[in-house]
């Protein structure tokens, strides 16, 4: 269909339309006692460095990080607090956490959004190099995966851990929030390779992104500011960083698509500011 891109130009773009939940399983996240192994969480990206979320992690929480107000479980009991119901969810999975959910592990699940959500996006068929890089807007992300999962931006890891809080991410890089559903924080190699079996996703500039390492197991060590470069037949793509990095990309090269809210047919780069911006303060740490 017809599309205009965020420089303005005019030109085509596929419509891709995602549900909340994946095709693949979700999960863990949030541990249930303070002894419940690794095997039992998550994991989240804490000084670029992948920290796994399990029962031990908790309790110790208050030495790992210096900090004696953190307090998520029942020391009689052992237990730890988890947000167990879609309004937990929606109090916690903000940057104003509610005071009441201050000190938990936060964990959302996609049937929170019921079977009728989805959002769609706009991706230009023909990727067009920007005048600037770009950062992407919140709600359309980084774009989208084969498998159609979002591709967010990176987490905010500091409003979560204000909070005193704990999102974690499951193996594959994902969690859920109330407002998009189940997204990546990182790309793990679970979304589906196509049409190379490097390729992970078209990102919202109609660029494609790539696994880090190339097929021979090695890091280009070519890439430029946005993770991107140019190599033989395949022309200008991104590799994707390292998960401990909490950013896919750095940056973007390409006029970009969008997503699309309510019932917009044609992105609206004039006004775009306001509503991802408050798309992404009701999505909280997420």
């Amino acid at each position: 269909m017809e599309c205009t891109l965020s420089e303005g130009r005019k030109t085509h773009c596929w419509m891709i339309t995602i549900k909340a939940e994946p095709k693949h399983k979700m999960g863990p996240w949030c541990p249930r006692t303070i002894v419940d192994p690794i095997t039992a969480g998550g994991m989240m990206f804490i000084k670029q460095q992948i920290v796994p979320i399990d029962g031990p992690f908790v309790k110790n929480s208050a030495t790992y990080f210096s900090d004696p107000k953190w307090s998520l479980y029942d020391p009689k009991t052992g237990t730890i607090k988890v947000t167990d119901s879609k309004q937990a969810c929606e109090m916690a999975a903000r940057p104003d956490v509610a005071p009441q959910y201050n000190n938990y592990c936060v964990e959302c699940l996609a049937s929170y959004m019921g079977p009728d959500f989805q959002t769609r996006y706009l991706i230009p068929v023909q990727p067009s190099k920007a005048k600037s890089k770009q950062r992407p807007d919140p709600f359309s992300g980084y774009g989208v995966a084969f498998n159609g999962v979002k591709f967010d931006i990176s987490a905010p890891i500091g409003a979560i851990l204000g909070a005193h809080t704990l999102a974690p991410v499951d193996a594959c890089g994902g969690h859920v929030n109330p407002h998009v559903g189940y997204h990546y924080h990182a790309a793990l190699g679970c979304s589906q390779a196509y049409p190379s079996a490097a390729s992970h996703a078209a990102i919202i500039d109609g660029y494609l992104i790539y696994a880090r390492e190339n097929a021979d197991g090695r890091e280009p060590d070519d890439l430029d500011e946005c993770c991107g470069h140019e190599f033989a037949d395949l022309g200008y793509h991104y590799h994707a960083n390292l998960a401990a990095e909490n950013d896919i990309l750095h940056c973007l090269k390409g006029e970009r698509g969008c997503a699309l809210q309510g019932n917009q047919s044609q992105c609206d780069f004039s006004r775009r500011g306001t509503p991802g911006q408050q798309r992404r303060s009701s999505e909280g740490p997420e």
